[in-house]
Formats: structure tokens, C-alpha cells, sequence
């Protein structure tokens, strides 16, 4: 007599969670104004803002976009206010910071408009494998909004979830 097999993680009431679905579209640019500086490190004003009239923007037409500057240069926070304006009418986002500083303000924007109401006292699963990706940071912040409606929450998989908050 042979025994049925019984998936119990399709039975339970288990709620994956699994942030690389919330992947925001768009490119990512990574723009280093180092190649405006007198020499990589000095801003002299009249020939950065030159430089910035004769670039391109439209090549940032819907991306998001991460302002950096590679170099120890001292950058009055202007400059940056500056590029951005020139940005604005081209860029979906734009932030000071690397790539990943980038992705993780696109997902703290996705996060903060989610509706968490769907995962209110059940338990939860916080998806940990993704082909995109995600930065460590969007998984902070899931665990912050989970933790507040859900039951408890895990992470990774569901036939090897790390407990990681039980309500008492």
C-alpha cells in the first residue's frame, strides 16, 4: 500500500513575499561628474556650468539615475542640485549615491506604496533568492512593514525558511 504524497507548503497558509517581483523598470545610469572638474577635483563654476549646457540629457530619457563623483574633489551641494536640474525633464529618479544606493530608493518608493493589508496576521515568507537585483537594504525595509501586519515572518524558501519574527 503506497502512502500519498501530501505537499504541505501548497496546503499551509503560507504568504511568499518576493521582492524581485517588485523590480522597478527602467535603466540605470550611473553619471560621474568628475569629467566636468578642472583637473577631476576642482569645480570651477563658469566651466562646469558650460559643460553641463553642452551635454546630451536626452540620453537619460525614463532612466533612474545615481549622481556620483569618483574623485576626492570637494563638491558644494549645489553642483549635484545643478545636474539634477538639468535631469529632471529626461529621468524618471535621480539620487546622489552608487547604483545600489540607487536601487535602494527605487525600492523604498515601491515599498512605502504597498498596501500590506493582504498579509495582516498571516504568517510570511520574505522570498530570499532573486536573478535581479535587489539590494540587501529592500530587504531591511520588507522586514520593517512586515513585521508590523504580519503573524510571523520568515526568510528564503519555503522547504528551508529562516524564522525570523513570531508575534507573542
Amino acid at each position: 500500500m503506497e502512502k500519498e504524497i501530501i505537499n504541505r507548503v501548497a496546503q499551509s497558509k503560507l504568504v511568499t513575499f518576493d521582492l524581485e517581483e517588485l523590480y522597478p523598470i527602467g535603466k540605470r545610469e550611473l553619471l560621474d561628474i568628475k569629467d566636468w572638474l578642472y583637473e577631476g577635483i576642482i569645480l570651477r563654476e563658469k566651466e562646469f556650468r558650460n559643460a553641463l549646457e553642452e551635454h546630451d540629457w536626452s540620453s537619460y530619457k525614463d532612466a533612474h539615475v545615481a549622481l556620483t563623483c569618483s574623485t576626492d574633489a570637494i563638491v558644494p551641494g549645489w553642483a549635484f542640485m545643478l545636474v539634477t536640474s538639468k535631469l529632471n525633464s529626461y529621468a524618471k529618479k535621480v539620487v546622489i549615491g552608487s547604483l545600489e544606493d540607487l536601487e535602494a530608493s527605487l525600492y523604498q518608493t515601491v515599498l512605502d506604496s504597498l498596501d500590506y493589508s493582504e498579509f495582516k496576521d498571516k504568517p510570511v515568507i520574505i522570498k530570499g533568492c532573486s536573478n535581479k537585483p535587489v539590494p540587501e537594504n529592500a530587504y531591511i525595509m520588507a522586514m520593517t512593514k512586515m513585521q508590523q501586519v504580519a503573524k510571523s515572518v520568515m526568510y528564503g524558501e519555503a522547504c528551508s525558511a529562516v524564522p525570523l519574527y513570531k508575534r507573542k
